[in-house]
């Protein structure tokens, strides 16, 4: 059984994929998740803390499934994480909104403003350029031979191909996954 806290960020989900996230009541939230409105706010402190929580598990999400790809064989590690990325962007706003900073309306925005923290303690979600970073580095720390470098062109070509699709891509990412792999494929230096 999930936690109220958990039970309230599903909650969340489901009334922010019915309208906007400015339309959505802390009433509503509480009702669709069957508890209180106190307990909400004893989870969240106030509706940009639920909001910054909304993104923070978007962000923890979009990681652990970092972490999956870099379960690939060495070689496509890269490859694997930058089309988890391209995958997890195109089908979740809140995760697309994180990775490239574009938000759309109807979305909630992590609030940046000093003290603006809804709930002591609560985690921010990370900023577009930390995002890259972590997923950069661990990219990089699991795939020997690759620098971080090589790891982040490869994750903005994913990026790319998220604001600017691949032209004829389907469903498969078969030609973006195409264009992944070359820019991780080591580069072979014929002697002359």
């Amino acid at each position: 059984m999930p936690t109220a806290r958990e039970a309230l960020l599903d909650a969340a989900l489901r009334a922010l994929a019915g309208r906007p996230w400015h339309a959505v009541r802390m009433v509503d939230v509480a009702a669709l998740a069957d508890v209180s409105r106190q307990t909400l706010y004893n989870e969240f402190g106030t509706r940009n803390g639920l909001a910054e929580a909304l993104l923070r598990r978007a962000a923890d999400g979009y990681l652990a499934g970092v972490d999956r790809a870099l379960t690939a064989p060495v070689p496509d590690r890269p490859a694997a994480v930058a089309l988890w990325t391209l995958r997890a962007a195109r089908q979740d706003a809140l995760v697309r909104a994180l990775l490239t900073g574009h938000w759309v309306e109807g979305l909630p925005r992590p609030d940046r403003r000093p003290g603006s923290r809804g709930r002591p303690g609560g985690m921010p979600p990370p900023r577009p350029e930390e995002l890259l970073a972590l997923v950069r580095d661990r990219t990089a720390a699991a795939s020997p031979g690759v620098t971080a470098g090589r790891c982040e062109i490869v994750l903005r070509l994913a990026l790319s191909c998220v604001i600017a699709p691949v032209p004829g891509d389907d469903a498969t990412d078969s030609r973006a996954l195409r264009l992944l792999r070359e820019a991780t494929r080591p580069v072979v230096r014929e002697r002359v």
